[in-house]
């Protein structure tokens, strides 16, 4: 199978590298017909929020296309195309193409780009841009022949928001890219910490002000430290929160490179998932939940049904209730007790990774969905 992966879908997000390099594992020929349309997260905010309509980015995305399509015509013949996530907007022209060459055409959905602008509180403040992205993703998801996600509850919730029809969809679970995330041989710093860590980026769903009361609460544990590892909308609020309690059981470090991260996440006793309770929160297992599990951590995150699915409490993974400040701090104390439950989750987990949630999986049941359209 030869795959045409286009569009100008994030280059460097784990979900798209993730999805090429399981393809290319599975001996399928993967060509990257890409050209980068974003400039970064605020970039995509100040779009969402209006900017559209500025003429510097109605000239940029002209141009972005132009040079998209010039890239595709020297494309050699291919069996499907698939659109890396982002790709609602890349779908338009997209089918134009692959109707020409009469292929199938597929769209990693991945994620609702019309529901991050909700949570992100965009479509409450520009409701005319609202509905234009509404709009945008529901036509868009209607076009290809075939959508993939992650998971069954996010069908369901496009079953809900735009009235599609659940077979169209096909589920490649989030995973980790285990060529990052693994086990990494460290000596921690022999000071006697329970380290406790979150890296992200501090958006609403990850429920990072949960983490900084779980440590006011937590505060007078001298053995216990949290480290926030990242950048994001919703890190100066967790600073000043921080700042106000006058935690010193903190510490906030900067993005490191994603390359880095790994050593840095190997000293931890405990990774933290998400504690938020908006609906992308409940409808998906993140990256930083299965990227633990890569790296034999004991990895502690709030309770849904989604999760629930994919992981067991007390085998391969501690949960606690959400938006639970309480039950968080509960849990990192029952962790830090019981270093023997601490290891066996760790160790459980990395192994029900390996089984289900490496590149080579997550490319083998992407395989498997594009040859039920390709067989056709």
């Amino acid at each position: 199978m030869k795959v045409c992966y286009f569009g100008t879908y994030r280059e460097n997000y784990s979900r798209n590298q993730i999805m090429i390099e399981g393809l290319r594992r599975n001996d399928v020929e993967v060509v990257e017909c890409h050209e980068p349309l974003w400039q970064g997260i605020d970039d995509r905010v100040q779009t969402a929020s209006g900017g559209w309509l500025r003429l510097g980015f109605i000239i940029r995305l002209i141009r972005t296309y132009w040079k998209l399509l010039r890239a595709y015509l020297k494309v050699d013949d291919y069996d499907v195309m698939v659109l890396g996530y982002p790709g609602q907007i890349d779908v338009y022209l997209a089918r134009l193409l692959t109707w020409l060459r009469g292929k199938p055409l597929v769209l990693d959905v991945f994620m609702s780009i019309y529901l991050i602008a909700a949570e992100r509180g965009l479509t409450s403040k520009h409701p005319i841009t609202a509905r234009l992205i509404y709009w945008l993703e529901k036509i868009a998801c209607l076009l290809p022949d075939l959508l993939i996600i992650d998971t069954a509850e996010y069908v369901q919730w496009f079953k809900d928001t735009y009235g599609l029809d659940p077979d169209r969809f096909r589920l490649v679970p989030t995973g980790a890219d285990d060529r990052i995330f693994h086990p990494v041989e460290t000596e921690g710093p022999d000071d006697g910490l329970f380290r406790v860590v979150y890296y992200g980026t501090f958006i609403p769903n990850h429920g990072v002000k949960y983490i900084i009361e779980a440590a006011r609460i937590l505060r007078d544990e001298p053995d216990i430290h949290f480290e926030l590892i990242g950048e994001g909308p919703k890190k100066a609020e967790a600073v000043a929160l921080a700042e106000k309690y006058g935690l010193e059981n903190i510490t906030f470090v900067d993005w490191v490179d994603k390359q880095d991260l790994p050593r840095r996440v190997a000293k931890a006793d405990v990774c933290l998932g998400v504690f938020g309770t908006t609906p992308q929160s409940m409808m998906t297992v993140q990256n930083k939940i299965y990227e633990g599990l890569a790296m034999g951590k004991c990895v502690v995150t709030g309770d849904s049904k989604t999760l629930q699915k994919s992981l067991v409490h007390s085998e391969h993974i501690w949960v606690c209730e959400r938006s639970d400040p309480e039950a968080l701090a509960k849990s990192i104390l029952r962790l830090q007790i019981s270093p023997f439950l601490c290891n066996r989750l760790g160790r459980n987990g990395h192994r029900l990774f390996s089984e289900r949630f490496t590149v080579i999986s997550l490319g083998k049941s992407l395989f498997g969905s594009l040859e039920s359209i390709t067989d056709e």
